[in-house]
């Protein structure tokens, strides 16, 4: 397992073996001691499992109380997968990183309590993407920011997205409501 920081260094791209032969491939996906081995300290409480269609973004979407952190993996399919710092205070706040994730390259990201999430399906099939969690969902605590905000500028390979009725209605990062004292 490899694991390397991406430009806001909190956000971590996770490689994986893959070990092919005539059959096809095999890898490990969860591996715990590989995992803390590679520093990470998070224990994994929930699985949740995504599938959309080609021209979908999901997101951009962040839970507060208690917050979430996500290990977001696509498992067939592609996607341009985004995470945006929404942390008061912090010196990337705004700032975005994205990695494209398929079920060819079989590459995770690591995205921390704190940071936003979504991805926009690539190509002409759909995405499963896989989502490990270290929180279980507080739909109290779940806030998001618009797809595409002029302020956090990310670069979407898609210019007209599938949305969902509840992300065409997100508020701007400058709208977004902050997390209750403690929680962020």
């Amino acid at each position: 397992m490899k694991v390397q920081p991406l430009a806001i260094p909190d956000v971590l791209l996770v490689s994986r073996e893959r070990f092919t032969d005539a059959r096809g491939w095999f890898t490990e996906l969860h591996n715990d001691a590989a995992l803390r081995d590679a520093g990470f300290t998070v224990t994994f409480v929930q699985d949740n499992l995504s599938w959309s269609l080609p021209g979908v973004i999901r997101g951009l979407h962040l839970q507060y109380g208690p917050a979430q952190g996500k290990l977001v993996t696509c498992l067939s399919g592609q996607i341009f997968d985004v995470a945006v710092d929404v942390r008061p205070g912090s010196p990337n706040y705004g700032h975005h990183v994205a990695a494209d994730l398929s079920g060819e390259n079989g590459d995770s990201l690591w995205i921390p309590p704190g940071f936003a999430h979504g991805f926009a399906v690539l190509g002409g099939e759909p995405a499963l993407v896989l989502y490990m969690v270290d929180q279980p969902r507080s739909a109290e605590g779940e806030r998001g920011v618009t797809w595409n905000d002029a302020s956090v500028a990310i670069p979407w390979p898609i210019e007209r997205p599938i949305l969902s009725e509840r992300d065409a209605a997100l508020p701007t990062l400058a709208e977004l409501q902050p997390p209750p004292l403690g929680e962020g």
